[in-house]
């Protein structure tokens, strides 16, 4: 990180990067800290022509290949940076699809520091949960804009949405602050009461000036820490078309969408299914390698199985299919397209996996078992594990 001694002392100098993209030209200036560049990031090319670029976090289990053990120092990292004394309740959400894991870790890791702590976990989705009322907000740059949040059903943890003094508010990254702005505007419309706004990115790339403006944008007195932080600037040269549809609403089709998990709201650390790993273990060698795939918006039960595996000394990493189209180029080695098993009719993606890469996948999901899921094990070689609840949890023979 450009760190030199002058006159007895550590001196720390930004880092400045500069990466041609096939969609432009992509610089950075990044601050010291307590993780690298390269431990955290690689470059990839979207293809979205709102935005022809992606930092592709190799910390948060959706595009590459982590190991449980690295993606929970990371939820330690942000859970530590949270400010003291938060205004309760805290009300923490993660963002859809890509951060929901994140969040959940992070909010995991603050209820273990603060088991007493009144704080309510919810994820945004792009889907909708029969029953429940929702609010909706937009991530304007995203291939699939529309998101939603919803209402929770139970009595105790809708009282700590409609109640709560502090949002923290977790994305993967942060880089114009827009998702952020939008979703806390539709929160403090629902709870005039929000007094505080912490922001939580495992990259913070909007620049000094932008985060301390923040307060004055948002309304209220907003906060923001990130496990890297700097500015950046992208030129544009050849944006590529999004490739099909990117997200089929219809308010009243059901996607087999859980409530359960977090979409709902919850207020306690989920388990580990120790019994499936002990299960699962007993049939794996500690020489072979192993991959928990989670589906869609469906990431943090994959997370906590390959800690429960990790635990019992299995080589264990885990990530996560996405709607999400990224070139093949960069950090984006292998690209592998199949069926949405949310019925949406629009394309899902597996990146950086190829068949024969692990001796065994193990495919993680939320929706009733269907012809996606089949054909997804298929190309993957892997085995389906139905979550109908986070105890009760199916393996689905594939044809």
């Amino acid at each position: 990180m450009n760190t030199f001694e002058m006159n007895g002392q550590k001196n720390t100098q930004p880092q400045c990067i500069a990466v041609e993209l096939p969609t432009g030209l992509m610089e950075l200036s990044v601050d010291a800290g307590s993780f690298s560049v390269d431990e955290l990031i690689g470059f990839a090319a979207r293809a979205n022509n709102k935005r022809g670029f992606l930092f592709l976090s190799k910390v948060l289990g959706k595009h590459w290949p982590v190991s449980p053990a690295l993606m929970r120092k990371v939820h330690v990292d942000l859970a530590s940076k949270l400010p003291l004394n938060l205004p309760e309740p805290v009300v923490f959400i993660a963002m859809a699809e890509t951060a929901i894991g994140l969040g959940q870790g992070v909010f995991e890791a603050y209820k273990d520091a603060n088991p007493e702590g009144d704080a309510l976990f919810l994820h945004t989705t792009r889907y909708c949960v029969d029953g429940s009322e929702t609010i909706e907000f937009e991530e304007a740059h995203s291939h699939a804009p529309r998101q939603f949040l919803h209402m929770p059903l139970d009595d105790v943890l809708r009282n700590t949405l409609l109640n709560a003094r502090c949002l923290v508010l977790v994305d993967d990254e942060a880089s114009t602050g827009n998702t952020f702005l939008n979703l806390s505007n539709a929160c403090r419309m629902l709870n005039p009461n929000i007094e505080r706004v912490h922001l939580v990115a495992i990259t913070n790339f909007m620049g000094q000036a932008a985060n301390d403006a923040l307060s004055e944008r948002f309304g209220v007195t907003v906060s923001i820490a990130a496990a890297l932080n700097g500015e950046y600037s992208f030129i544009p040269r050849q944006l590529q078309q999004s490739a099909g549809t990117a997200q089929v609403f219809e308010a009243h089709a059901d996607r087999g969408a859980s409530a359960c998990f977090g979409r709902l709201g919850v207020n306690s650390l989920l388990p580990i299914p120790l019994a499936l790993a002990q299960s699962l273990a007993a049939g794996i060698c500690l020489d072979e390698r192993v991959l928990v795939l989670g589906t869609g918006e469906f990431m943090h039960m994959a997370f906590l199985l390959g800690r429960g595996l990790e635990a019992l000394g299995i080589n264990v990493v885990v990530q996560s299919t996405t709607r999400s189209p990224i070139l093949q180029w960069g950090a984006i080695s292998h690209v592998l397209s199949f069926p949405d098993n949310y019925k949406e009719g629009v394309a899902n993606y597996i990146y950086n996996v190829t068949q024969g890469q692990y001796d065994h996948v193990l495919i993680c999901h939320e929706t009733p078992p269907n012809d996606a899921l089949h054909k997804l094990a298929r190309a993957v070689d892997g085995r389906l594990f139905y979550f109908l609840s986070e105890n009760h949890i199916e393996e689905i023979f594939v044809r």
